[in-house]
């Protein structure tokens, strides 16, 4: 496994030069590399947001190129069915946002290329393509900026949250708390019941597929796990869970999973995730019980629990995404780089962890994992 501290050290003592179109003054073009409803909303945010320009558009389905040309305004010379034809069209960034199995050869031939990179989370679907990312990165140029889409790292609450709990502000902190609980949407109840009638149709609907999106822990409770990673000061050393479907589906996702995570210093966290929630209902927030407060984080407001008659509570005045698109643009206009992609790659682990406790039905380490 590669070091992280060899990694982010490395990255700390980059020498700022200039990079070819990163000029403060100078518009970032960026490529989108799979432009579905996630990739176009992001890349949208990117240009709405900054002075970044989106100059080129990848996928390999012709309604979704043309759908997200018009939304971005990217004509059709620019458009491509191959990624490496983007990353040669002269783009200074890309924003990668292509099912989660190919995220590792997308990032790799990205690295390569010499371009920025902002990725869609989580890292890959196993381990032996986190470990490919986590290479990838160890090796890129150290002027490059590599932001994964965890946006909560970004948002102005959640970092004063973060803060706060490093301060030791809150006290020790002696258990947390994670839950990612939501209804389906339309278009996933719609395809219930709808079997592929090849791969390419299963593809189309890649968040269906344990082996295309990695389960519902690994690419979509990933989110909450990061803060807990985040938080909690690394990853953690064993997992066990359970999970399972309760309603048929046309794919082969978990509709839930709950599962107990021990870090450093027996220090527990706890994960409840679904989509088989009351049809509407949504709760997605993290919690952190320390000795003299409970700091609850979620994509709607920070609040802050030190007694029955002290509690704060704030909402957030900004879009997490924007706020993480935001920095990634600066960061390159002003060559102060960021390489997020060991901590993006070991959240990842973490759920592709509690995923196998589930799958194996025990405890698993973090060493047995990193074994295979």
């Amino acid at each position: 496994m590669i070091a992280r501290r060899r990694l982010l050290g490395s990255a700390a003592i980059v020498p700022f030069a200039a990079l070819r179109g990163s000029a403060a003054n100078d518009a970032v073009k960026v490529g989108l590399i799979g432009s579905g409803n996630r990739g176009s909303y992001v890349a949208e945010a990117m240009a709405r947001t900054t002075n970044a320009r989106v100059a080129a558009l990848c996928d390999i389905i012709d309604d979704r190129l043309e759908r997200a040309g018009k939304r971005l305004g990217v004509g059709a010379p620019d458009f491509h069915k191959d990624y490496r034809k983007l990353l040669d069209s002269g783009v200074d960034a890309v924003i990668i946002a292509t099912p989660v199995h190919l995220h590792a050869e997308h990032f790799e031939a990205a690295v390569k290329a010499g371009k920025h990179i902002y990725i869609e989370k989580p890292a890959s679907v196993d381990v032996a393509g986190c470990r490919r990312i986590m290479r990838a990165a160890d090796s890129a140029d150290r002027r490059l900026n590599i932001t994964f889409g965890f946006q909560r790292r970004y948002a102005h609450l959640y970092r004063k949250a973060r803060q706060l709990v490093e301060s030791g502000a809150a006290g020790e902190i002696h258990f947390a708390l994670a839950r990612f609980i939501k209804s389906e949407g339309a278009a996933a109840q719609a395809a219930r019941f709808a079997k592929p009638a090849s791969e390419a149709e299963a593809l189309a609907r890649w968040h269906a597929w344990q082996r295309y999106s990695g389960d519902l822990i690994v690419e979509n409770n990933v989110h909450s796990i990061d803060v807990l990673n985040w938080f909690l000061g690394g990853h953690p050393t064993s997992a066990i869970g359970a999970g399972g479907v309760r309603r048929p589906t046309g794919g082969d996702m978990r509709d839930h999973n709950f599962v107990a995570f021990t870090y450093a210093g027996e220090t527990r966290a706890q994960l409840a995730g679904s989509t088989a929630a009351s049809p509407g209902y949504r709760e997605v927030l993290e919690q952190f019980y320390g000795a003299k407060a409970m700091v609850e984080t979620s994509e709607n407001h920070l609040r802050v629990f030190y007694s029955r008659d002290k509690v704060s509570f704030e909402k957030p005045q900004r879009n997490m995404t924007e706020e993480a698109v935001e920095e990634f643009v600066q960061r390159i206009a002003e060559k102060r780089p960021e390489n997020t992609a060991i901590s993006g790659a070991e959240s990842t682990l973490t759920a592709i962890l509690g995923r196998m406790a589930m799958e194996l039905r025990r405890e698993v380490t973090w060493d047995e994992m990193m074994r295979l």
